[in-house]
């Protein structure tokens, strides 16, 4: 036979609002309900589960050890339901049940985690999917239409972006690599190093962006293994600043000091590949996102 229930969501409610009111008094004004109703509503519940959950000492009524395990439980509980029931009216007016944001490796997260720490509130129930991507599998997200919005440094034709941070690319090797002594490089003697690439992403990469000159490269999936590679003294890789930021003040990598140009800017935009349908709740999130980078 299926389970049923000895209590109900309201009476764990009841329970919950004597406790933090501090009585049955209190409850009673709080819940606009009278107080015999509450005294029979949790007589009840101890009642029917055969635990005892409050008890009453002077005026104040107080949990007991059971009680307090029970009410911890009951909280997430309501709560849950609290959650199901908001998702329930953000899908009757078209909140989107699922958010994607693709985004690019080189623009820094910790803008867009602050972005999620805001909306988190005013959107439970709605996933959100994190997508990286690099260089052409950006532009591979937008035209295909993979994700609602896309933070990208590469714009394909037809689509506007609003601008979120300008990334700045530099070269730089580890500690123990040989061009980690030299004062002035040329951009032909670069070309003779291994250099570090990262992946791209798109299903037909192209290689149209960022410095490729060298004839022998290892690709990598992320700025992570690049590091990791680099800290060994094998090669020398374009990497955003806010990546090597520590690394270089500690000396344990360095930042090639290239004739011809030493760093290469990149402005990071935002956009929705399909503005037109773009839903509640990414508009929300874009908002968030345009606001903490106007600080």
């Amino acid at each position: 036979m299926p389970y049923r229930p000895k209590s109900t969501l309201e009476q764990w409610r009841i329970l919950q609002a004597v406790v933090d009111a501090g009585g049955y008094t209190q409850a009673a004004e709080l819940l606009n309900k009278s107080q015999s109703s509450l005294n029979h509503a949790v007589s009840k519940l101890q009642a029917q589960l055969g635990v005892e959950l409050l008890e009453v000492i002077g005026r104040k009524a107080q949990l007991t050890a059971a009680g307090e395990v029970m009410l911890r439980r009951s909280r997430i509980l309501t709560q849950q339901i609290e959650d199901l029931e908001l998702l329930a009216d953000n899908l009757d007016k078209g909140w989107e049940p699922e958010i994607r944001i693709a985004t690019e490796l080189a623009y820094p997260k910790q803008y867009l985690y602050e972005a999620l720490k805001q909306f988190y509130p005013l959107s439970r129930g709605s996933r959100v999917q994190i997508i990286d991507t690099v260089l052409t599998g950006t532009s591979e997200v937008i035209t295909q239409k993979k994700a609602d919005l896309v933070i990208t440094g590469l714009v394909p034709k037809g689509y506007l972006s609003e601008p979120l941070y300008v990334t700045r690319f530099i070269p730089v090797v580890g500690a123990a690599h040989p061009l980690a002594e030299v004062t002035s490089l040329d951009q032909n003697e670069l070309s003779q190093q291994l250099q570090i690439v990262i992946r791209d992403t798109a299903v037909k990469p192209q290689e149209h962006m960022g410095w490729l000159k060298a004839e022998q490269r290892w690709t990598v999936d992320n700025f992570h293994e690049a590091v990791e590679i680099l800290l060994m003294g094998l090669g020398f890789c374009w990497l955003p600043d806010f990546v090597v930021e520590q690394l270089l003040e500690q000396g344990r990598l360095f930042h090639l000091p290239l004739q011809q140009s030493s760093e290469r800017l990149i402005t990071m935009g935002l956009l929705a590949p399909q503005e037109e349908t773009l839903g509640p709740g990414s508009r929300q999130l874009r908002q968030l996102l345009l606001a903490i980078h106007k600080k």
